[in-house]
């Protein structure tokens, strides 16, 4: 059975599993468009997003405080296995219904999180260590959704900087990273 959010992180997650399996280990230390995190740090967070959000589906509380370091032998395998199974905990039809009781906020609100979370960090990665990263048009249409409805709740929690202005020629892709505080142009400093 499929849900609608497990259907978008299904399109999403190959493009991510692409870029995470394209990084070396001569990267992990390079700069992201976080700025708080190197290539390894945003990686082990977004293993930690793959691995939580599935116990978010089962209305599971999870420990956002644990710092694990993911990157042992076999890490891309690891993280591709583990998108599997994001994707599959979120296609129960149950996973989407009432109120996450760890975050206080719907179910289907906690799965667009991940689908954000998977997207644009696949785009930190792969700006961070030269690839290149599209989105398909429906995660973007409802990615932009979830900004309309929690862009400024973001803001205020500490999940999105200010947004970035981005011009008229812009992608979509480009105006939904502007939107969660990133700048689209970002590059690696030498």
């Amino acid at each position: 059975m499929a849900t609608k959010t497990s259907e978008l992180l299904a399109a999403a997650a190959p493009r991510t599993v692409a870029v995470v399996r394209g990084i070396s280990a001569d990267q992990l230390e390079l700069p992201t468009p976080c700025p708080d995190y190197s290539v390894r740090d945003l990686l082990n967070h977004l293993y930690d997003v793959v691995v939580n959000f599935q116990a978010l589906a089962r209305r599971r509380e999870v420990d956002w405080s644990a710092k694990t370091d993911h990157l042992t032998e076999g890490w891309r395998d690891g993280f591709e296995a583990e998108t599997g199974r994001l994707i599959e905990a979120w296609s129960d039809p149950a996973a989407l219904e009432g109120v996450s009781p760890g975050m206080g906020l719907p179910q289907e609100t906690v799965g667009e999180m991940a689908l954000t979370d998977l997207t644009v960090h696949g785009w930190d990665l792969a700006r961070a260590t030269g690839q290149r990263l599209d989105a398909e048009p429906e995660v973007l249409g409802a990615l932009h959704g979830f900004m309309d409805r929690m862009g400024s709740t973001g803001r205020q929690m500490g999940a999105f900087a200010d947004p970035v202005p981005t011009t008229g020629e812009a992608t979509d892709l480009d105006r939904l990273l502007g939107r969660t505080g990133r700048n689209p142009a970002w590059i690696p400093t030498a």
